[in-house]
């Protein structure tokens, strides 16, 4: 199979994505898929969009690729100068405010939709939504990119507040998983990090081991469809 590489040089490197962050007492965890596409080209399959920024602070990518690696680039810069400069960490707060200037600033050359989440010294764990056209929400949890249209009811149903790490962990796993199969654009494997006061621990969850925990539950309350569809015979006309 040939490629036409200079119909894909002309193209958008996309993040049409899936990507995460949802906040527990303690710290904060951020996932991500791993697709990178052009078009209908799968460019990348196994992408990092877990971006640090900052000690414990990190960022998840949706949108161009190129813009949204160069703003975390520059923000990340800006953070390791306020390091040396005041002799601290920078806050969470701070770095998703840059996110939101330089977004805000530029929204009619970027397309760039981000999600800021770590945790500092001055409130602990925090997670800030920044979409396209350059907002700030700080939320409990948000979500971001082309596959968030499929999990927005599944996320409001499900999310608890006062989950530990566990059950953090496993609601963007799942939740990741569910969009990974229903948006075209989000694929591959899920990278997460849980950042708390005494660190970041990686995870990873390869392909062949995605949680597929909506398999076979389409009937609600396992009702056979016996039950609930109506006998044509006894219809009266």
């Amino acid at each position: 199979m040939q490629v036409d590489i200079q119909h894909l040089k002309k193209g958008e490197v996309n993040l049409g994505t899936s990507i995460m962050a949802v906040q527990f007492d303690g710290g904060v965890v951020i996932g991500a898929d791993s697709r990178t596409t052009m078009g209908s080209y799968i460019a990348n399959r196994v992408t990092d969009k877990l971006t640090h920024i900052h000690d414990r602070i990190y960022c998840c990518r949706s949108g161009s690729a190129a813009d949204t690696q160069a703003i975390a680039d520059i923000v990340h810069y800006y953070s390791q100068m306020y390091n040396q400069q005041y002799g601290e960490r920078p806050s969470v707060h701070s770095v998703a405010t840059l996110f939101q200037r330089m977004c805000y600033g530029n929204k009619d050359q970027l397309s760039a939709g981000i999600i800021v989440a770590g945790w500092d010294s001055e409130v602990g764990p925090s997670v800030y939504n920044i979409p396209l056209g350059g907002g700030l929400f700080r939320q409990p949890w948000a979500i971001g990119g082309s596959g968030s249209t499929y999990v927005y009811g599944y996320c409001d149903a499900t999310y608890r507040d006062g989950w530990g790490r566990d059950e953090t962990v496993n609601f963007v796993k799942n939740t990741l998983a569910l969009a990974m199969s229903r948006d075209g654009s989000s694929g591959g494997v899920i990278r997460m990090c849980v950042i708390t006061k005494d660190g970041v621990e990686r995870l990873f969850v390869p392909g062949n081991e995605l949680p597929k925990f909506w398999e076979g539950k389409e009937v609600i309350g396992n009702v056979s469809k016996a039950e609930v569809l109506p006998d044509p015979m006894a219809i009266e006309v």
